[in-house]
């Protein structure tokens, strides 16, 4: 794969230089779009692998009418690729390619290429019928990455295979929708994007179309915020706890034995311990567990689906002798569970928890705690009373 990458940013640096002196589609088929081809072992000499000027024969064929390269695996043709000259604009559909690939039942992959830029095709939308957009485009004078040049390995005629390149081309719409479509919200946010950042927020008021409509510009400003951090500290970082928000989750870094400190409220500092207390929750629950970690002044707590009225447990660290309250009360079968595991109760209705691994010795009471706060009947006597 390495050497394959080396090969690719070769390429590109060639047709850098090339470029300008290819005036004419021979010059570029020649200098920009055959090298490609023998980069990926379809070789422009070999005909079992490649025919340039192909011509099928089939219903509505012109006698003039041929595509440019038809690439061969196993005698069969299993892709067409039309040529354009480097200075010339593609086109999306060129009809002969379509007519070609619509005809030739093997075939399911098609591209057009004016050397600098490839467009990659099948047929998502209706079979032997070619989709009008491309799955996969490839810019050879732009930022050429990793993962754009690891999706052009599949095309190689060693491992060229119909079906992982259909899984490849529905994996590539998918991410070009997805792209678009946050591309969009983040840069104008609108009122069902609000609507469900609020739902998550657990704001405790109704989200009316007036409500969510006033709150677009702070989450407009929350979007830039939040993009700003993420360029400044990357994305896998730790995401900072704010104050001011009913709950925010704070996804624990087991790696890093450092506090975290929240820069607005410097009294609220996440621990190492904290973060090994959330961790060991999510070892007990699973990592399919609807749970968030909500640190404040004076406790540390795991909440379900980040609402502050549904919290698992809570969590004192900082006190000489670290205890852990939990939503559930602590029956006398619960007690006799805490003294079995070789822990102490605490006052009230706590549990001594030095430290935060000792919590599995006591699973069943979290996996207890877990199961009410999922039941809204459990919330729904509490309003009533």
């Amino acid at each position: 794969m390495q050497a394959f990458i080396e090969c690719v940013r070769a390429h590109a640096e060639h047709i850098a230089r090339v470029g300008d002196l290819c005036d004419n589609e021979e010059t570029t088929k020649q200098a920009a779009i055959v090298p490609l081809l023998n980069i990926l072992g379809f070789s422009s000499i070999d005909p079992t692998k490649t025919r340039a000027e192909f011509r099928a024969e089939f219903a509505g064929a012109k006698a003039n009418e041929r595509v440019d390269y038809a690439l061969f695996q196993g005698g069969k043709p299993v892709m067409f690729v039309e040529a354009k000259a480097w200075n010339e604009p593609l086109t999306n559909h060129a009809p002969q390619l379509a007519r070609y690939f619509n005809a030739i039942s093997d075939v399911n992959f098609a591209a057009i290429t004016n050397g600098r830029e490839w467009r990659f095709f099948t047929d998502m939308n209706q079979k032997n019928i070619m989709d009008s957009k491309p799955f996969l485009t490839i810019d050879f004078t732009g930022d050429l990455d990793d993962w754009t040049i690891a999706r052009l390995y599949n095309f190689r005629y060693d491992n060229f295979q119909p079906d992982a390149l259909k899984s490849l081309a529905v994996d590539s719409a998918l991410l070009n929708s997805f792209t678009n479509i946050v591309n969009d919200l983040l840069r104008e946010p609108d009122l069902e994007f609000a609507r469900f950042v609020a739902s998550r927020a657990n704001l405790g008021r109704s989200l009316t179309t007036k409500f969510l409509e006033s709150a677009v510009p702070q989450l407009d400003e929350a979007i830039k915020r939040a993009i700003g951090a993420i360029a400044i500290t990357g994305l896998n970082a730790a995401p900072i706890a704010k104050s001011d928000a009913p709950a925010i989750a704070i996804a624990p870094n087991a790696d890093d034995e450092g506090d975290i400190v929240d820069p607005s409220n410097p009294k609220i500092i996440t621990t190492y311990a904290e973060r090994r207390l959330f961790e060991t929750v999510k070892d007990i629950l699973g990592d399919d567990a609807d749970i968030v970690g909500k640190d404040t002044e004076s406790y540390y707590g795991v909440l379900f689906q980040g609402k502050t009225t549904r919290w698992i447990l809570h969590y004192y660290g900082d006190k000489k002798n670290p205890k852990i309250d939990f939503c559930v009360p602590l029956t006398d079968e619960r007690k006799r569970e805490v003294k079995r595991a070789g822990l102490k109760l605490g006052a009230g209705e706590s549990v001594v928890l030095d430290k935060p691994k000792d919590l599995l010795r006591i699973a069943g009471i979290v996996l207890d705690a877990y199961d009410y706060v999922q039941n809204d009947e459990n919330f729904r006597r509490m309003k009533k009373e």
